[in-house]
């Protein structure tokens, strides 16, 4: 894992975002609300200050990414987190990448724009999900990254299933979000196929992997 790359990576992309931020907070009157949340039919219902609204998702990225280079830090079997290496990079890459096509978005919408933000959101989230998911039976044990419930964390046997499973359901999930994102949905639509979808993968992770703990001779109880 090459965390100096990443972070510079990253501070590039905190700096466009910064950028885009500044180029709208320049255009538009000291009184200018800017969106900062949207319903399911993709209408803004929330609004802040031109500061607080184009500063508010650079400065998250920015705190994300300064986790995401700490994390390893902390991990007890940092060893496995290394050798996780290019799914740990790629899924840092696809989050940053995320919040900055979130932020280009707001700007759009600030400026006059009108974003399809629920259509939108479904292909930069499926887009992910396909990205997590092709990585993630190559994320070794480890305490901070992957699917970590009490039996993947105490077998080796259920981690490495689990993750083969999951990596599928992500694919096939994100697969979901972004055919709904180009035919476009009705909001009740949308927030169904959201929750659902995380509701499937809950129950069938969390069940899978207990399924594997119990046939697995050395699974550790302790």
């Amino acid at each position: 894992m090459n965390r100096r790359r990443l972070i510079a990576f990253s501070a590039v992309v905190v700096v466009v975002m910064v950028a885009l931020g500044a180029y709208a907070w320049v255009q538009l009157p000291p009184d200018a609300e800017v969106p900062i949340h949207w319903g399911p039919d993709g209408t803004p219902d929330g609004y802040a200050s031109k500061t607080i609204g184009l500063l508010l998702l650079p400065l998250t990225a920015a705190g994300l990414a300064i986790l995401l280079a700490f994390i390893p830090r902390f991990e007890p079997r940092r060893a496995n987190l290394e050798r996780s290496g290019k799914a740990y990079g790629a899924i840092w890459v696809g989050v940053m990448l995320l919040m900055a096509g979130i932020q280009v978005i707001v700007v759009a919408t600030t400026l006059g724009g009108s974003p399809d933000m629920s259509r939108l959101m479904l292909l930069g989230t499926g887009a992910l999900y396909l990205v997590i998911g092709n990585y993630l039976p190559k994320v070794r044990p480890n305490y901070m990254m992957g699917i970590r419930t009490p039996w993947t964390l105490t077998s080796d046997l259920a981690w490495n299933k689990t993750h083969r499973i999951g990596g599928r359901l992500f694919v096939a999930e994100g697969l979901v979000f972004i055919a709904l994102g180009l035919v476009g949905v009705a909001p009740e639509a949308l927030v169904v196929a959201i929750v659902g979808g995380i509701v499937v993968l809950l129950v069938v992770l969390f069940g899978y992997s207990y399924r594997v703990w119990k046939t697995d001779p050395q699974r550790r109880t302790e």
